[in-house]
């Protein structure tokens, strides 16, 4: 029976009921083309789209100016983002789902193109060897600046700023991206962390302003509508290489996170193969099921079939599908039908407009068309 799907049953997280565990992953798209780098109607309209996902999680939002590292991406640190969420959230609400935003600061991958030619922040002076896409295209990234203790207590209150400005845009809750080599990442691997003060060195000071940030949101908004993301395997991808310290890190966070009653953790499966790396792990759900105590979500390459068994086996309570929402709208009733699915489109993924972003037809649509 299709109602005996595991991605299709009900969960609870928080204080929030969700009609089912297929939730839409945070994926960069690229289309708040304006001056003030705020969502409009293209993003309602595409979010609203998607409602029938169990959660929806944004494409990641920096949280302050410095924070930038991208074109076209949006924010959540000035009034005009603010009012541009506020018709998002409204018209996810209006079609019964629920929204959270990832809150985002790149670190060193960005350039001074984006900060009136002063240098990207990061927790130290490396540059990752990288490429910023900015308005004049790709350019090598540079080595950044150090941040100071000031830096670093104002970085955290952006987050906390963000956070609150989500709750005022009518999100239902945030989630801190400290994954996939941005700037809290970089703080947590060693080979881009050689800070010697209490933000560097031990596993403990590496993970230090991670705790920090939580402890900072919880101030604005309730802890269990607070999400958080990690990839624990992430290795060459943007300047970030792992070493012997790597996992013993990320078991270290993970646990100390049983501490707090979060909505979610959200963990990523290796983007590479890292079989061959004696000290990475190949099976992230397997090794932090057992070790986290909470709603723990997966992603990274599931189909209906793999999402469905990783649930079945006791694994993970929810499964974050991205490049199958940019193309399945309605992707829960395809599954639910066992439908066809739509290719995406690589060549739009990050180009303004309407093609490739909200004009991809449901199923119902398909067949009327």
């Amino acid at each position: 029976m299709i109602s005996t799907q595991a991605l299709l049953q009900p969960i609870k997280i928080g204080d929030l009921e969700l009609k089912n565990r297929v939730w839409m992953a945070p994926m960069t798209r690229s289309r708040a083309a304006n001056d003030e780098n705020k969502p409009f109607e293209i993003h309602a309209d595409y979010y609203s789209q998607r409602a029938s996902a169990g959660l929806i999680i944004t494409e990641g939002s920096q949280i302050s100016e410095i924070a930038v590292g991208y074109i076209n991406t949006p924010g959540i640190y000035s009034s005009e983002q603010v009012e541009g969420w506020k018709k998002v959230t409204k018209a996810v609400h209006e079609e019964g789902g629920h929204i959270f935003i990832q809150l985002w600061h790149v670190g060193r991958i960005s350039h001074p193109d984006f900060h009136n030619g002063e240098l990207p922040l990061a927790p130290s002076a490396i540059n990752p060897v990288e490429k910023s896409y900015t308005s004049k295209g790709f350019k090598d990234t540079v080595t950044p600046k150090e941040m100071t203790l000031e830096d670093i207590t104002q970085t955290i209150e952006d987050f906390k700023n963000g956070a609150k400005n989500a709750m005022e845009a009518g999100f239902d809750g945030i989630e801190i991206h400290s994954s996939n080599g941005y700037l809290l990442h970089q703080f947590f691997n060693a080979t881009s962390n050689t800070r010697t003060d209490e933000y560097g060195g031990s596993i403990e000071n590496r993970a230090k302003i991670l705790f920090e940030v939580i402890d900072a949101i919880k101030e604005v908004m309730p802890e269990n509508r607070i999400g958080l993301r990690l990839n624990p395997s992430l290795n060459g991808v943007f300047g970030m290489e792992a070493d012997e310290e790597t996992i013993p890190t990320f078991d270290y966070i993970i646990s100390k996170l049983n501490e707090y009653s979060l909505a979610y953790l959200h963990l990523s499966e290796p983007f590479t193969d890292v079989s061959a790396i004696p000290y990475l792990e190949s099976h992230i759900a397997k090794r932090y099921r057992p070790m986290y105590e909470g709603t723990l979500v997966i992603n990274s390459s599931f189909d209906q079939d793999k999402g469905n068994k990783v649930i079945e086996d006791g694994l993970a309570d929810a499964v974050a599908f991205g490049k199958l929402f940019i193309s399945n709208p309605d992707l829960v009733e395809r599954f639910a039908e066992n439908a066809e699915l739509a290719a995406w489109d690589t060549g739009t993924f990050y180009t303004p407009g309407e093609k490739g972003f909200t004009d991809f037809p449901t199923l119902e649509e398909a067949k009327v068309g």
